[in-house]
């Protein structure tokens, strides 16, 4: 499980090759039909792995590589993976009541960065490679953006974005609330020659002052 990020790339890649060198047939096969879906609910996962052009995935893995590097090694593997495909998966059934077709990783990637919107609100970036701004910030600009394109008909599943970024905020301020995104206390048990054992528990601001000066 560990380095998902890195394998979806892998995943994502492979399989625009094959649309390139199998075909449309091949693309028409896994693509989100709506008029499919209750007989062929697999299309649901598939259409997430397709992707229309060659910007279209480079766009997608870029933002994969770009966030999900970041919030990977903070929630765990399988949590990252989770969040990616349940996100994907919710943005691509709400959206077939609305898009007859649709394929791409927009939804999934748009639920991943929804949670690190609530795990790193105030992570820099250069919004659209060039204006710098906290991660919320640009968060509230996409929403903003995605609610507008609604109304102006794109080639955009922008509804589909709006429900993958609201299943990662929702997921993200649910891990909040249980105390899932705080620094684990670190536990060290210490053998004493007066007794049989002890347990002694130590935060991290002790533990970097014993490094640092061999005193507790």
């Amino acid at each position: 499980m560990r380095n998902v990020v890195f394998k979806l790339l892998g995943i994502n890649i492979v399989v625009f090759i094959l649309q390139i060198v199998l075909g449309t047939g091949f693309t028409e096969l896994f693509l989100l039909d709506s008029s499919r879906l209750l007989f062929e609910p697999w299309r649901l996962v598939t259409s997430m792995f397709l992707h229309g052009d060659l910007n279209h995935l480079f766009f997608n893995m870029y933002g994969l590589f770009l966030f999900g590097s970041f919030l990977e090694p903070k929630i765990g593997s399988k949590r990252f993976l989770w969040v990616y495909l349940c996100s994907g998966l919710l943005a691509g059934l709400l959206g077939s009541f609305v898009y007859a077709r649709a394929l791409g990783a927009s939804g999934a990637l748009m639920g991943i960065i929804g949670l690190m919107i609530i795990v790193m609100p105030q992570l820099r970036l250069l919004f659209f490679f060039v204006i710098p701004m906290p991660l919320w910030v640009a968060g509230v600009i996409w929403v903003a953006i995605d609610t507008v394109g609604i109304f102006i008909p794109n080639g955009v599943a922008n509804i589909a974005h709006l429900v993958g970024m609201a299943a990662g905020l929702g997921y993200g301020l649910y891990m909040k609330k249980k105390g899932m995104l705080h620094t684990p206390t670190t536990h060290v048990r210490a053998e004493s020659s007066y007794s049989h054992s002890s347990k002694i528990e130590l935060n991290d601001e002790d533990i970097n002052e014993y490094l640092r000066t061999g005193r507790l």
